[in-house]
């Protein structure tokens, strides 16, 4: 019974063992993942991605992470070309191209391309002005991605982007920042209030000119209206007083020289009952009596 146990219990540590070393021999790649295999020191090449079988103690892989990867770069101080000292930070995105060269060309990836960023930024900004780094943020961005992009190629990575999210300048600096800003705004204040007076000026000068206008255009039309008015009244009375006249001389044409002295002697009669001391006879008054005289004889 001792031996049948013990060698019970072999056969189970074998069976064990067994177990292990096959689990260790089967390794599972994802689609974004591939195993850099190394065969007693020698790189036999990638394999990848689904499973992947390893010989046991001959062989041993390590995987590589093909996604796009961020990382982020603390507050770096850096001296720019006028002697002005910033805090510039910035995130840098990158991707393993290859997977053999990013393990075999260098030990430590992240640690050595983060010094070669920081290195890279004040190379950078040690060659511009700081209105230039203030300004020109997407210019600097280029410039980074592709000095890091030189370095890292070798390594198989490829830097795909480089965003510089914050830029502290001096605080003497920002203060004339503050104090320029608020010149500027002040500056587009007051233009746009002039640019606004001027146009309600043109406005208002526009609106009188048109007023004048249509009062000067209602003017003489009234005056136009009113000489024609004028024109026709005085039409119709010369017509009036042509047909008044017309009458009158038909009238005066059936009138004999003794209606005539009759309507003088009327006229006479009614000057005669004035109280006035003075007489006017018309020089036609002895003629006048003559026709009588005759008429009588």
């Amino acid at each position: 019974m001792t031996n049948t146990a013990f060698v019970s219990c072999l056969v189970g540590a074998v069976g064990l063992i067994g177990l292990a070393i096959i689990a260790s021999a089967i390794r599972i790649a994802q689609e974004y993942e591939r195993l850099v295999v190394f065969r007693l020191g020698r790189c036999m090449g990638e394999r990848g991605p689904g499973l992947v079988f390893l010989i046991p103690f001959i062989e041993r892989a390590i995987k590589v992470d093909l996604r796009e990867q961020v990382r982020e770069i603390p507050h770096q101080t850096s001296i720019t070309m006028d002697n002005a000292s910033i805090a510039v930070d910035f995130i840098w995105y990158y991707k393993v191209v290859e997977a053999m060269q990013s393990v075999i060309q260098v030990g430590n990836f992240e640690a050595a391309a983060q010094g070669m960023a920081t290195t890279t930024l004040r190379s950078v900004i040690g060659a511009i002005s700081l209105d230039e780094v203030l300004s020109n943020r997407d210019h600097i961005n280029q410039v980074m991605r592709v000095k890091l992009d030189e370095v890292t190629e070798r390594w198989g990575v490829k830097v795909t982007n480089v965003e510089i999210r914050e830029i502290i300048p001096p605080k003497e600096v920002q203060d004339a920042m503050t104090r320029q800003m608020t010149a500027e705004r002040i500056r587009r204040a007051v233009v746009t209030e002039s640019t606004g007076a001027r146009e309600a000026a043109v406005n208002v000068a526009e609106g009188e000119k048109q007023a004048n206008i249509l009062t000067a255009d209602g003017d003489r039309q009234a005056n136009i209206l009113r000489a024609e008015g004028d024109r026709e009244s005085q039409l119709l009375r010369a017509e009036g007083y042509s047909a008044a006249l017309e009458k009158i001389f038909g009238a005066a044409k059936k009138v004999d020289q003794k209606t005539m002295t009759l309507q003088y002697f009327e006229t006479l009669k009614d000057m005669g009952a004035n109280p006035a001391t003075k007489f006017i006879f018309p020089m036609e008054f002895t003629s006048l009596l003559e026709n009588f005289t005759k008429g009588g004889k």
